[in-house]
C-alpha cells in the first residue's frame, strides 16, 4: 500500500501572495487518490523539525510549497535518504524550479508533473554541498559568494517591493558602496589569488528570480560551474548585468567560467548564500554529492 505524501506549507512564500497554493496542492493530490500529510508551521525551524519527524515515519515522497527556501528545507531533510522530492513553485525567485523546467504559475500543473513522476521515481541530479566551519549544507542551484551574497542579504530584509524588482533595486543600492574583493581560491588542488566582484559556484543555472548565470550548468553531470565577475566600473557593471537574464554576458573579458569538481573560496567579511539561503561567513568548501538526490520531475 503506498506511503503517504507529505506536503511541506510556506504560508509566507512570496510574502503571502500565494498563500492559497499549499491547500491547493493538497487538494489536488487528494483529488487524486492520494493520502497526503500536511505540514504547517509559525516558523521555519518548526516546520523543518516536523518534516524530520514525518520523514523518520516514513513517507512515500516530500512536496514542498513554496520558494527557493522551502526547496532548500527539503534538500537537506533529504539528504542521504531515498525519499524524493517534489516542487509546487510558489515563491519569489523560484530558481531551482526553472532549473528542473517545473510549471512556474500553475499549482495544478505542478502536482500533474509530480504525480507522473511518481510512477517512474522521478530523477536524480547532483546534490551540491557547503561545508563551513565542519558543518555540512546541501544544495541544488548557485552558492554565492561577494556581491550577488551582499545583494540577497540586502533583498531579504525588505519586504517591499515584491518580485524579482526587489533583488534588482536592491542590487542598484548595493552597487553604491561595494568594492572588489581579493579572494583565495583553491579549485581542484590549484590556490590563486582573485580579484573579482563576485564568485558564485554553481550546480544549475539561475539566480536572483531567473539569471542566468552560468547557462551551460547541468545538474546532473558531476561537475560545478565556477562563475567569477572580475573587478568593473559601475558603469561597466550595469552595462553587461542586462545580458545575465538571457545568459548573452559570457562572452564579457570581465567573466570567467570554468568548470570544477571542489573550491574553498576564502575572503575577509564575505558570506555564502545558497539556493537564497544564509549560509556562512567565509572560508567555505563547495563540492558535490553524484545523483545524490532525486525529485519529482
Amino acid at each position: 500500500m503506498p506511503k503517504k505524501i507529505a506536503v511541506a506549507i510556506n504560508p509566507a512564500a512570496s510574502f503571502g501572495r500565494k498563500r492559497g497554493a499549499g491547500q491547493q496542492a493538497v487538494g489536488f493530490l487528494r483529488a487524486a487518490g492520494r493520502d497526503v500529510v500536511v505540514l504547517e508551521a509559525e516558523n521555519y525551524n518548526a516546520l523543518r523539525k516536523a518534516v524530520d519527524t514525518t520523514l523518520a515515519a516514513g513517507v512515500e515522497a516530500l512536496v514542498v510549497v513554496g520558494g527557493d527556501g522551502m526547496v532548500h528545507l527539503g534538500v537537506n531533510a533529504l539528504a542521504g535518504l531515498d525519499v524524493p522530492l517534489g516542487i509546487v513553485p510558489s515563491g519569489t525567485g523560484n530558481d531551482v524550479a526553472r532549473l528542473l523546467d517545473l510549471p512556474l504559475n500553475d499549482t495544478a500543473a505542478a502536482c500533474r508533473r509530480l504525480l507522473e513522476a511518481l510512477k517512474t521515481g522521478g530523477r536524480r541530479i547532483d546534490a551540491g554541498r557547503v561545508t563551513a566551519a565542519g558543518q555540512a549544507t546541501y544544495f541544488v542551484g548557485v552558492l554565492s559568494a561577494g556581491f550577488d551574497a551582499a545583494v540577497n542579504e540586502r533583498a531579504n530584509i525588505w519586504r517591499w517591493p515584491r518580485g524579482r524588482i526587489r533583488y534588482n533595486l536592491a542590487m542598484l543600492r548595493e552597487l553604491g558602496s561595494f568594492r572588489r574583493i581579493t579572494y583565495t581560491v583553491t579549485a581542484d588542488d590549484v590556490t590563486w589569488r582573485q580579484p573579482a566582484l563576485l564568485i558564485s559556484v554553481a550546480n544549475g543555472q539561475f539566480i536572483g528570480g531567473g539569471m542566468n548565470i552560468t547557462p551551460d550548468a547541468v545538474p546532473d553531470d558531476g561537475w560545478l560551474d565556477m562563475f567569477v565577475v572580475k573587478p568593473l566600473s559601475r558603469l561597466g557593471f550595469l552595462a553587461v548585468f542586462p545580458k545575465v537574464f538571457a545568459g548573452k554576458h559570457t562572452s564579457h573579458p570581465a567573466v570567467e567560467i570554468r568548470r570544477v569538481r571542489k573550491v574553498q573560496l576564502d575572503a575577509e567579511g564575505v558570506v555564502a548564500y545558497a539556493d537564497g539561503e544564509r549560509i556562512a561567513g567565509l572560508p567555505v568548501v563547495v563540492d558535490l554529492v553524484p545523483l545524490g538526490l532525486r525529485v519529482l520531475v
